[in-house]
């Protein structure tokens, strides 16, 4: 990284000083660093030098503590409504075009399977939808949608080739019914292998590609769901009251099966389920800004 690109990433720094680091405020400086350093780069591309085209991109942006503060006091009940990305045409009419010959091959493959009359059309069929379903996947992941930036074409290219491994895979197994040739079985194994590991690698080599906004909700999310690890008391309690819960409901369902039959027994075990929504409801879903109870 040259001193130049270095400029804009110091000039963000500097006029973050003094900013209370908030998951909110880190989430939009790394947003801002996004645009920014995409700025910088248009305007070097028009004859603008490094170090002016970061300080003419950070000026660009204006107060920097002002944006920060406006988005603080911002509501985010929704924040996807402000940052919706609608597909771009060409997107949607390669994906459609793409679709009808993968639907036609998916199609012949099925009915293959059901009448062995076909089964000349199978390898065409199954080479058809894969390539196609390959495409379709590695396109759609290079697009940007409203909660991901779009994957680079590398990682792109990928996936759509993992996606082509299985797909064919799939296609020599429905290709070889009736007779089901050695050879055929073999390939349609080695495909599907190597279809999973190109997934199961590409899956545990992939970094984030959600939006800052999409980050944030996460983080909430995973908070709330969280909410018996900074309260062992809750914890305890909800355990208690599951077990008498359904020690009750299970009694209920035994004496009313012996009393009055199955026609009413199983209100003792709607009841208890019942009572376990409402549980949880107050357990795990406490008002906004209410605190768990800590021992001094």
């Amino acid at each position: 990284m040259t001193d130049d690109s270095l400029a804009i990433h110091r000039l963000l720094d500097e006029a973050y000083a003094g900013i209370e680091m908030t998951p909110e405020a880190r989430d939009l400086k790394e947003e801002m660093r996004a645009n920014l350093v995409a700025r910088m780069a248009e305007l070097e591309g028009s004859g603008v030098s490094g170090a002016e085209a970061a300080r003419r991109a950070m000026a660009e942006l204006g107060d920097i503590r002002a944006i920060v503060t406006e988005a603080a006091a911002t509501p985010t009940a929704a924040p996807w409504l402000d940052q919706r990305v609608r597909p771009r045409p060409a997107y949607v009419i390669r994906t459609l075009l793409l679709s009808l010959p993968a639907a036609a091959a998916l199609a012949v493959l099925v009915w293959s399977v059901l009448d062995t009359a076909v089964h000349g059309w199978q390898p065409l069929a199954a080479a058809v939808l894969a390539l196609t379903g390959g495409v379709i996947v590695a396109d759609a992941l290079r697009q940007e949608t409203t909660s991901s930036y779009p994957l680079p074409a590398a990682r792109a290219l990928g996936y759509g080739a993992a996606a082509t491994l299985g797909l064919a895979g799939a296609g020599c197994v429905a290709a070889a019914r009736p007779e089901w040739p050695v050879g055929l079985l073999v390939a349609a194994g080695v495909l599907l292998v190597a279809s999973a590991v190109a997934f199961t690698y590409l899956g545990v080599t992939q970094t984030n590609r959600h939006k800052p906004w999409m980050v944030r909700l996460q983080r909430e999310h995973q908070e709330m769901a969280d909410v018996f690890a900074g309260d062992p008391a809750a914890a305890a309690r909800f355990g208690i009251y599951t077990a008498a819960i359904w020690l009750a409901a299970l009694a209920g369902f035994v004496v009313l099966t012996l009393t009055v039959g199955w026609a009413w027994s199983w209100l003792a075990l709607l009841s208890g389920l019942l009572a376990m929504l409402v549980i949880m409801a107050r357990t795990m879903f406490r008002p906004r800004g209410s605190e768990p109870h800590r021992a001094a």
